[in-house]
């Protein structure tokens, strides 16, 4: 199937799978552009450079990178970073909007159900309350492709908490507390550009529900734009409801490659 046409499909194996942050890193910096996804997936199957510790979890890896991203195309921006050794703490919020773009329960959860609790001040999150929110998900036009049992709607359910974790939204073990969190400024920009490449509308950049992703509000948004204009990082002007975003790269691609310049 091709990448896209999930992206309303809610996948319990790749939930509990986790996030794969290093591994994804780990090949994705070893990944050769000469070759096809299938061809770099089975070089990773054979010689294990990522080190993983049985041969269930190194098909696990392969089977969710090729399920979740697809490096010659809309996700070589990310490829590019990891392999020219960018930090970790930048390409980890990137690598939370690439995954998103086709993964539905990773997406929904974050955006709607775990930011709607931060903006409400809620202060921990468990399980069971995730459980309640997975019981709505057909409703808010997710595909489930077998039904769930009771365990697998747990497993689902800590799973996500979990991944909100790795990407340090959240902290703590099996009762989890939001973080506070701040996205680095080169990955923001780097979000600018990629939203703006694909709204071409500077205003809809701003109130893009891709900013609950990281926890950002509005508000939050336009704030780190009017602080990146005042040090000349990028042009912000707004006059009524008119809104000039210029930004320093023409394309996502293109600022990609400046941070590794």
């Amino acid at each position: 199937m091709k990448q896209g046409a999930r992206a309303r499909v809610a996948s319990s194996f790749t939930v509990i799978k986790g996030a794969m942050i290093e591994e994804t890193h780990a090949v994705f910096a070893a990944w050769d552009f000469d070759r096809s996804k299938r061809e770099n997936l089975d070089r990773l199957r054979c010689e294990n450079f990522i080190g993983a510790k049985s041969a269930t979890w190194l098909r696990d890896v392969a089977w969710v990178l090729n399920r979740r991203f697809d490096p010659a195309g809309r996700d070589r921006p990310l490829v590019v970073l990891a392999k020219h050794g960018i930090a970790l703490d930048e390409w980890k919020p990137l690598l939370l909007w690439h995954m998103t773009r086709d993964e539905f329960l990773v997406r929904d959860f974050i955006q709607s159900w775990l930011f709607a609790e931060y903006d409400a001040g809620v202060f921990r999150v468990r399980g069971e309350d995730v459980e309640g929110y997975l019981d709505s998900i057909t409703k808010r036009g997710a595909t489930i492709e077998h039904a769930w049992s009771q365990s697998t709607t747990k497993r689902v359910a800590a799973g996500l908490l979990k991944i909100a974790a790795d990407f340090d939204l959240l902290r703590g073990s099996i009762v989890k507390e939001f973080a506070s969190y701040h996205l680095p400024e080169r990955s923001l920009l780097y979000l600018l550009h990629a939203l703006l490449d694909e709204t071409r509308n500077p205003g809809q950049v701003v109130m893009s529900p891709t900013w609950r992703l990281f926890l950002m509000r509005p508000s939050d948004v336009e704030h780190e734009l009017l602080r990146l204009h005042q040090f000349k990082k990028l042009d912000y002007q707004v006059a009524g409801s008119l809104v000039q975003l210029s930004l320093p790269c023409a394309s996502t691609r293109e600022y990609a490659e400046r941070m590794v310049a």
